[in-house]
C-alpha cells in the first residue's frame, strides 16, 4: 500500500525487543507486510524488519533478485517470516560486508553462521521451516537481529572495517 519511513540508527525503538504476533490472517497484519515489502523495494533493500518502520512485532520480510545493492549475491526467495527462531547447523562462520536501511550509506564486516535452520509462520499462521546457506542465511540472521534490538554495527569486531560506502569503495575494499 505504501512505503513508510525507515527509522535510523539512534532511534530508541531499534534497540528494543519486539513482541510476538499472536493473531494471524488479519487486515492489520496484511497491511504491515505489504508496507514492509513496499518500503524495502523503494529503498532497494534485501530485507526489512517491522521494528525498522516502528512496528514492534516479530515480523521480517526478505526478497533478493537483481538487487543493485547486492549485485554479486544470489537470489533469496520472497518470504514473510513471523515469530522466527534460528538454529545454526554448523559452527562455521564467515565474514562479509553488510549494510542496512537503518544505517544508510554505511557498510561493515560482520561474522555470521554460514548454514542455518529457521522456523516461523507465514501471514496466515502456517508454520514452515527452511535450511539455508550463504547469503540467504546472512539475510535471515541480519533481519532477525532487528527483532531483538540488534543492529549490525553492534556485531562488528574490527571497526576499521566499518565506514561510509563511498569511502570504502575508494579503497576498493568491497
Amino acid at each position: 500500500m505504501a512505503a513508510r519511513k525507515i527509522l535510523r540508527i539512534g532511534h530508541p525503538l531499534l534497540l528494543q525487543k519486539s513482541q510476538p504476533v499472536r493473531v494471524f490472517n488479519t487486515h492489520e497484519l496484511d497491511q504491515l507486510i505489504e508496507d514492509l515489502f513496499d518500503t524495502m523495494a523503494e529503498n532497494d533493500g534485501a530485507g526489512l524488519a517491522a521494528p525498522q518502520i516502528g512496528e514492534m512485532l516479530r515480523v521480517v520480510v526478505f526478497d533478493v533478485e537483481n538487487n543493485p545493492r547486492y549485485p554479486d549475491k544470489g537470489p533469496v526467495p520472497r518470504t514473510v517470516l513471523i515469530n522466527p527462531t534460528i538454529e545454526p547447523l554448523d559452527p562455521e562462520m564467515s565474514d562479509d560486508w553488510e549494510g542496512c536501511l537503518s544505517v544508510p550509506g554505511m557498510r561493515g564486516v560482520v561474522s555470521r553462521y554460514t548454514h542455518i535452520h529457521y522456523v516461523g509462520y507465514d501471514s496466515q499462521g502456517h508454520f514452515f521451516e527452511k535450511e539455508v546457506e550463504g547469503f540467504h542465511a546472512r539475510v535471515v540472521q541480519h533481519e532477525c537481529d532487528h527483532l531483538d534490538g540488534v543492529l549490525y554495527p553492534q556485531r562488528i569486531k574490527d571497526m576499521r572495517l566499518f565506514g561510509y560506502n563511498d569511502e570504502i569503495l575508494k579503497k576498493e575494499v568491497l
